[in-house]
């Protein structure tokens, strides 16, 4: 590739890799299509913020059985994604090292939480570790993708969407979704455009 990296990671950048749980993949409760597919980009993407010792953050819904965003209790989706349960888990092509920090989001039964900031420690974690910059990937793009990049946003870090490492549920609305973050002053990177 003759492409100029522009974007060097630094220790005080942060990996953001949301949700890539193994409900979110093929076969799972609530699949995202193709979502299998990003992983080898995810894992490349690891592999330099590891090697820059940039911090690594996975994020994961950690639903209780009765969760308010359930089918069975008036939400929008089916059970997924149940504390302890194998839907919950990380899918296991993901190579997180083992200081990744698991941030667990919507525990509250009666509470949704899409975004990985909502009702967790993951803003203070980044600050105690003096992160500016925030580099976003995983599942799925409108919804838990987009929470966590609009709340990045607006908590004052620099935030970049990993654009060859994301997938939605619906094109169309994966396309508005991009659009809104642009908007908002995200910006668009593919794994190419950085340097460790």
């Amino acid at each position: 590739m003759n492409h100029l990296a522009i974007v060097k990671i630094r220790p005080i950048d942060a990996l953001i890799i949301v949700d890539m749980q193994n409900d979110f993949m093929p076969g799972g409760a609530l699949p995202v299509e193709n979502a299998t597919t990003i992983i080898p980009t995810i894992n490349r993407y690891i592999k330099v913020f590891e090697d820059s010792n940039a911090v690594i953050v996975a994020t994961r819904d950690w639903h209780p059985p009765n969760h308010i965003s359930f089918n069975i209790r008036g939400g929008p989706w089916p059970p997924h994604c149940i504390q302890n349960t194998k839907g919950a888990e990380f899918h296991p092509l993901l190579q997180l090292p083992s200081n990744t920090v698991v941030v667990s989001k919507a525990v509250d039964e009666d509470k949704e939480a899409y975004s990985g900031f909502d009702s967790t420690e993951l803003a203070s974690i980044l600050s105690d570790r003096g992160v500016k910059r925030v580099f976003i990937c995983g599942v799925a793009t409108e919804y838990c993708v987009r929470a966590t990049a609009i709340d990045a946003i607006r908590l004052g870090f620099q935030t970049y969407i990993l654009i060859d490492a994301i997938k939605g549920i619906n094109r169309m609305k994966s396309e508005k979704t991009i659009n809104e973050l642009l908007d908002y002053g995200a910006i668009m990177l593919e794994v190419g455009d950085l340097k460790g």
